[in-house]
């Protein structure tokens, strides 16, 4: 480690990463899969490897990826995007890739796993949640329950603006950084209030379709290593999860998967971009695929892409904002299940916005303002970044699937905005209409 840099956790020499950008200069988890999607497009699979290589590193080194490269990200990691990267390493036989980490593959699972054996029903402990019929899902966690260091003033402030003990707060802001949707109305109790934040009363859809996700890997790295106990456990892992998945999270009255408070026992009816990682990994029938399809056009697609809420709050992962890897997620999931009419309005509509912000400003940014396309996206605790890492990656993945001519006039949009008024971004604490579907309370 460089003494001049105390803070920076130290990578093997022989292998070379790219950072996000801007404030953020060292290597962040999955940031770097989004990056990755566009270095091979580029041609660059020597990077994509080296970032493979570095990553498995840090699980061999620490037990899991942390946030990012620094001392004080050691006690959360974040979305475990590990499998996916590994996939990248040959798109035609991403098992023998799997069976090559096999052995970081399963260890990031026990960091995720930690405390299942023997956890009573109704009961959590670190990132697991015992659900009331023995079922297993989970949920974001940092284990410390003091200020972030890099958000020390920020941190401190918020839980001096609330009644809540401090420790609490601090917790489950640490785990909304964890889940990189940092911050955004998911994790608040109301909707609304970061001071009502319970991140770890919430079981994600995100976090448990990747687990699935990563459930597979394993099974399948395991299978090429004809290891049959281990195919046989992870394969029960597989549908024991989808099952509680489809029990807990997909709501079938709204057509959509849906975040869940364990604590109080209900769904939180309060659609997200999140919705479409089910179809990303494989965790969907096609019928639930279907549904998502039909309520994502008409809730979440806007101008310039997919909105990440519905709601306005001013943090940076809500309205009127959209997010590179969302669109990823959701271009790719839609794909995945055949609905490529949906896929490629988002895929032409975010990259007309990226393209029109890049004209206007020579630069491409960390997010983007889906609903009024004529700016970057804002909001949340810092100035929206140039760069920007996974910004470059998903366009140059979207520019292989979508030539210029596909996508040469911005398809407009039928499905969100009303004919006898414009789509206008909403105020803070504004609702954007939605079909049906209403904020907690």
């Amino acid at each position: 480690m460089n003494s001049s840099r105390p803070s920076f956790l130290a990578l093997t020499p022989t292998n070379a990463y790219v950072v996000p950008g801007g404030r953020f200069r060292e290597l962040y988890y999955w940031d770097s899969y989004f990056t990755m999607l566009g270095l091979q497009a580029s041609g660059r699979q020597d990077l994509v490897a080296d970032m493979v290589n570095d990553f498995a590193f840090l699980i061999d080194a620490f037990g899991h990826v942390p946030n990012g490269t620094r001392t004080y990200y050691l006690s959360r990691s974040q979305p475990p995007f590990f499998f996916e990267m590994v996939g990248l390493l040959s798109r035609d036989d991403p098992a023998s890739g799997y069976a090559r980490y096999l052995r970081e593959l399963r260890r990031e699972y026990a960091f995720w796993m930690a405390g299942e054996r023997g956890l009573p029903p109704g009961t959590a402990y670190m990132r697991v949640v015992s659900l009331p019929d023995g079922a297993i899902l989970n949920r974001y966690w940092d284990n410390r329950d003091t200020p972030r260091d890099e958000s020390f003033l920020e941190d401190s402030e918020l839980s001096e603006a609330g009644s809540r003990p401090s420790a609490s707060v601090y917790r489950n802001i640490r785990a909304a950084a964890e889940s990189g949707w940092d911050f955004s109305s998911r994790w608040f109790a109301d909707g609304k209030h970061p001071t009502t934040i319970n991140t770890t009363d919430i079981i994600p859809v995100d976090l448990n379709a990747l687990l699935y996700g990563l459930e597979d890997a394993i099974r399948l790295g395991c299978k090429v290593a004809h290891d049959r106990a281990c195919t046989a456990e992870f394969a029960a892992r597989m549908h024991a999860r989808r099952t509680a998945i489809d029990r807990y999270l997909w709501d079938a009255a709204h057509g959509v998967y849906f975040d869940y408070r364990w604590p109080a026992g209900e769904r939180i009816t309060r659609i997200s971009a999140a919705t479409l990682y089910p179809l990303f990994e494989g965790a969907a029938s096609n019928m639930q695929a279907r549904a998502v399809g039909i309520a994502v056009s008409a809730v979440l697609l806007q101008p310039g892409g997919l909105v990440t809420t519905t709601v306005a709050t001013g943090e940076q992962w809500d309205a009127p904002n959209g997010w590179a890897p969302l669109q990823w997620i959701a271009i790719s999931g839609l794909r995945r299940y055949g609905d490529t009419a949906l896929a490629n309005s988002i895929a032409c509509r975010w990259m007309n916005n990226v393209s029109a912000v890049y004209r206007d400003g020579g630069k491409l940014v960390e997010k983007y303002d889906v609903i009024d396309t004529s700016r970057a996206g804002g909001g949340g605790e810092y100035p929206t970044q140039d760069g920007f890492g996974w910004t470059n990656g998903v366009m140059r993945r979207l520019a292989g699937l979508y030539p210029a001519r596909v996508c040469s006039h911005p398809p407009t949009v039928t499905t969100r905005c009303r004919t006898d008024r414009p789509c206008r971004a909403p105020q803070p604490g504004q609702m954007v209409p939605r079909a049906g579907i209403e904020p907690a309370t």
